[in-house]
């Protein structure tokens, strides 16, 4: 437990500049990002909203971190097998600006499994209080109560994210297969969530908006 809010206290006490290199919003052009983003559209749509699971949708991420995940795919610093060369040739002005078309999108609201009450109230508890007995510390400490993220802090919008993405993002960070996250902190945190917490988790956030 002392390991795991260490590692979330290093995070959130770490500036900003450690993670992002901001872009002064004035310089990002969503016209251009508009354009840039065509080729992203057959795998999350026109405006950010993902036709299909596999695929996060985009629409109102945090610009900052969606430009840190374009310009760490591109210099390998994560790897996705589905994106292989899609953003091979883009500058970081490309990447800002592409991030800002998105950002500025309406959010996608989805809806949580409401029928299974326990799976919802589990999910609820997680991410407003954590894991006590395994220091799982909250969801919400970092990606805010209402799931919108921190942009300051690179941390993601992940309300309304298709639960299947989600699980996968967290086997991902669990197993070590991606590690770009700050201070291995969400590494850390997966590899204590049981696959039901997981499941619990992503179809509450599905629901959070």
């Amino acid at each position: 437990m002392r390991a795991t809010l260490a590692s979330l206290a290093a995070v959130l006490s770490a500036p900003a500049s450690v993670y992002a290199q901001p872009a002064d919003p004035q310089a990002t052009d969503i016209t251009a990002g508009q354009q840039r983003a065509q080729t992203c559209a057959a795998c999350h749509g026109q405006t950010g909203i993902s036709p299909a699971s596999a695929f996060p949708h985009l629409a109102g991420q945090q610009a900052s971190y969606l430009a840190k995940q374009i310009r760490d795919i591109r210099d390998g610093e994560r790897v996705v097998v589905q994106m292989t060369g899609m953003v091979d040739d883009f500058s970081d002005q490309d990447a800002w600006n592409v991030a800002a078309y998105y950002a500025a999108q309406e959010a996608n609201l989805g809806h949580a499994n409401a029928e299974d009450e326990a799976l919802l109230a589990r999910g609820e508890e997680i991410y407003r209080a954590g894991v006590r007995s395994r220091g799982v510390p909250a969801c919400s400490a970092c990606h805010t109560p209402t799931g919108g993220g921190i942009g300051s802090a690179v941390y993601p919008a992940i309300a309304g994210q298709y639960p299947a993405y989600t699980m996968t993002a967290l086997h991902a960070f669990a197993s070590g297969e991606r590690t770009n996250d700050p201070s291995g902190s969400m590494h850390d945190i997966a590899t204590r969530l049981s696959e039901e917490d997981m499941q619990a988790v992503a179809n509450y956030l599905f629901g959070l908006h």
